[in-house]
């Protein structure tokens, strides 16, 4: 067994959460899935993740919605460092101490974030030789926005949304996020509406659209508020009324626009500038339409390693 001398220092690793700026959906996959086209932005909330060795595979949350993540083999996190373990052949376990600030079954990738901090953790800490384009096939495998929050930024998802091509983007955009009370929705659940309400119609293949292309090149908010879609949003309003109250209320309190996050249930505002978004986070807890908001700003970097704080 080795020593506690001879241990590595445990690594922390920050990966961000991501909003969906278009999401087309096209038809469902023999294998399940759909092909998405989609255009992403990295916000700032993060969830950080700490890889420390151990005799023994395990992690442990903390953090907002702590309580709803699982700590066993469903943990998204804990299933990335496994596969890269399997893959790099590092024979050390590790436990994953993660600490959450992205809704829970929120549409903003919460879990997908967690598993590209573990990524670049145990990379890291075992010090694996492996290049970005292998890592992403890998993350790919752990869940369809990893790899997306492993390069951070703003860019065009394709194929299940595995498929990154960063964008050139200007400006900084400034968000008020909304988590909806009650029980987040369902992924699948969501899909499935779409597919109950598309059943007997045709549904083209998705492609970016120009619109939202152009405005996060320009880095004028109102352009990309215009430019702003998501094909799942009747389906996560149809299943949950109350996302299309706080849409309404965003609105009516001065957002540019208001979009379902990815698969939802979280509300994604956005504000013309930074006090437009304190405004605009005020009035909506004031006015008792939404609970909690969070607010944050994008595009930032996606999941890197933390400086590890010297000792004095």
């Amino acid at each position: 067994m080795t020593s506690a001398l001879e241990l590595p220092p445990a690594v922390t690793a920050r990966a961000p959460a991501k909003v969906n700026l278009e999401l087309g959906v096209g038809p469902r996959r023999d294998d399940g899935y759909h092909d998405l086209a989609t255009v992403y932005q990295a916000v700032g909330l993060h969830d950080d993740v700490t890889a420390a060795p151990a005799d023994e595979w395990g992690c442990t949350v903390t953090g907002r919605d702590a309580g709803s993540v699982p700590t066993d083999e469903g943990n998204l996190a804990l299933v990335a460092a496994r596969l890269l373990a399997e893959r790099s052949g590092a024979r050390q376990p590790v436990h994953l101490s993660i600490h959450k600030q992205i809704p829970v079954a929120g549409g903003m990738a919460g879990g997908s974030a967690d598993a590209a901090a573990a990524l670049v953790a145990c990379q890291e800490l075992w010090s694996v030789a492996m290049e970005r384009d292998e890592l992403d096939r890998l993350a790919a495998e752990v869940g369809s926005d990893v790899p997306f929050l492993l390069h951070g930024g703003t860019a065009v998802g394709s194929g299940r949304g595995e498929l990154v091509t960063p964008v050139l983007a200007q400006g900084t955009y400034h968000w008020v996020f909304v988590p909806v009370p009650g029980e987040g929705l369902s992924t699948p659940e969501v899909y499935a509406a779409f597919d109950a309400r598309h059943e007997g119609r045709r549904v083209s293949e998705p492609t970016p659209g120009a619109e939202v292309m152009s405005a996060v090149r320009s880095g004028d908010p109102s352009a990309l508020a215009a430019a702003l879609s998501n094909d799942l949003q009747p389906d996560a309003v149809a299943l949950q009324p109350r996302i299309g109250e706080i849409i309404g209320a965003a609105l009516e309190f001065g957002a540019l626009a208001a979009i379902v996050s990815g698969s939802g249930p979280t509300v994604a505002a956005l504000a013309s500038g930074q006090e437009a978004a304190i405004d605009l986070a005020v009035s909506l807890t004031a006015s008792g339409a939404a609970e909690d908001v969070l607010r944050a700003t994008g595009p930032v970097h996606g999941a890197q390693v933390l400086p590890t704080p010297r000792l004095t």
